[in-house]
């Protein structure tokens, strides 16, 4: 009798044992499903934005921020997105409508990413597109908010060229309005290259951008 106990015991931790492993890998196998479905949809959106189908990208970042929603990066694009946008733009309320859905879109990504620096940055470039809209009513309304945005950009990330580079860039930008020099600031553009040719990104998707708008504008230093 003890024996058949000993062995039905055995057999059963064997089955109980076999059972976890399984579930084990079923949840594994979840995982790797989630994270290869998140790089596919990026991976998709990207190659939408690259063939100049924004609206189409703009439209995959947001089913990827709806079904990942614990990843800042679908959020952050959107926000850019928008942002590109409203740099041409001349009608005031699609200019509205755009910038308030790029700063809904960094609102939502900062719950879930605190003190990220590529936040912090895109913050600040979603505010001067109103100062580049009408530097007369939105200059004194953002002028102070977006040097603020890029010096905590800085204090939180001093290597990241894009903090380095806007924040310049923004700097320059008011010393030519104000007529003050601006030697300064392109000493820091040059800097931000430098930066730029040595900055690793995360992963494929995180943001990687602004290396050849500061040759650009290193370049008109020299003019």
């Amino acid at each position: 009798m003890k024996s058949k106990i000993h062995q039905y015991q055995k057999l059963n931790r064997h089955t109980m044992s076999k059972n976890l492993i399984i579930i084990a890998l079923l949840v594994i196998t979840g995982i790797t499903q989630a994270q290869t479905n998140f790089e596919k949809g990026m991976n998709k959106a990207f190659e939408l934005w690259q063939a100049d189908k924004t609206d189409e990208a703009e439209n995959m970042f947001e089913r990827i921020a709806k079904a990942e929603s614990e990843e800042w990066l679908p959020n952050y694009y959107i926000a850019q997105i928008n942002s590109l946008k409203s740099w041409s733009e001349k009608d005031e309320t699609v200019l509205k409508a755009q910038l308030d859905k790029a700063q809904e879109h960094i609102d939502l990504a900062m719950t879930k990413s605190e003190d990220n620096v590529e936040l912090i940055v895109m913050q600040a470039q979603v505010l001067t597109n109103w100062v580049a809209f009408d530097g007369m009513t939105y200059g004194m309304k953002y002028g102070a908010k977006i040097t603020e945005l890029y010096t905590k950009a800085i204090e939180v990330s001093p290597t990241n060229p894009r903090a380095v580079f806007c924040k310049a860039d923004w700097s320059m930008g008011s010393a030519k309005y104000f007529g003050q020099d601006t030697a300064p600031y392109c000493k820091e553009i040059e800097a931000s290259i430098e930066l730029f040719d040595t900055f690793k990104p995360e992963s494929d998707f995180h943001p990687n951008w602004g290396k050849e708008r500061a040759k650009q504008v290193s370049e008109s230093c020299k003019e």
